[in-house]
């Protein structure tokens, strides 16, 4: 991977702006449809490259963005098409079984927050749209939460590419190291939010039943 890596860098340091966000496009997108592909680190490298000049900030973002979210959808489709599939031990090997039961429980718990959050869900990604497809969650909605999360990520690398400069390559260390406490404090968020969605509801359930009058609840049976 640090061989493939160097060999896309070393390639986009000599093209033309245009080719520069042709580039930074595909390698997106093929991140999300055939991994592994250093897609995060090609966009990273785009930030560089914004910092000397040879591209603009906006349409790096923007093309990561468009790409990032095509890619998604892409194999977001893949599994509406194969379904549980997906999950049978002596089927479609290729894919890591024990990480798609767990996307599986999150999206029975947290739903499309999953999909708002899984650019940032290092540790699971990889399988997180073929699960949704799995799950045939509405496609309107997780185009939009796809896309969501992808700007959000993409403005974020571009960014950290565009202020560390010649040493852009300290950023796949980061991401590495702190991947896994990103995941966990995600998770902790989007269950804190619907934790308290529901104590809401309990209590508005509660309200209602309550003798306008006397504010006692009345008798549960007829």
């Amino acid at each position: 991977m640090p061989e493939i890596l160097g060999d896309i860098v070393a390639w986009m340091e000599g093209l033309s702006p245009g080719w520069i966000y042709v580039t930074v496009f595909v390698v997106a997108y093929l991140e999300n449809v055939v991994p592994p592909i250093p897609g995060d680190m090609v966009v990273v490298f785009g930030g560089t490259l914004v910092g000397l000049g040879k591209v603009e900030l906006v349409p790096v973002i923007v093309l990561a963005t468009i790409a990032e979210t095509l890619g998604f959808l892409t194999v977001y489709a893949v599994g509406r098409r194969i379904g549980e599939a997906v999950l049978d031990p002596t089927r479609l090997r290729w894919i890591p079984k024990a990480a798609a039961w767990k996307v599986k429980g999150w999206l029975a718990r947290y739903g499309l927050g999953v999909v708002a959050a899984n650019r940032f869900l290092s540790g699971a990604r990889a399988v997180i749209a073929l699960m949704v497809g799995t799950a045939r969650m509405p496609p309107g909605p997780v185009a939009f939460w796809a896309t969501v999360s992808a700007a959000a990520w993409c403005a974020l690398i571009v960014y950290l590419g565009f202020i560390v400069g010649a040493q852009w390559e300290l950023i796949g260390t980061w991401l590495a190291r702190y991947g896994q406490v990103v995941t966990a404090l995600l998770i902790l968020g989007i269950g804190g939010y619907v934790g308290v969605r529901r104590w809401r509801r309990g209590r508005g359930t509660q309200r209602n039943s309550e003798d306008p009058k006397t504010g006692i609840s009345g008798p549960s049976g007829s």
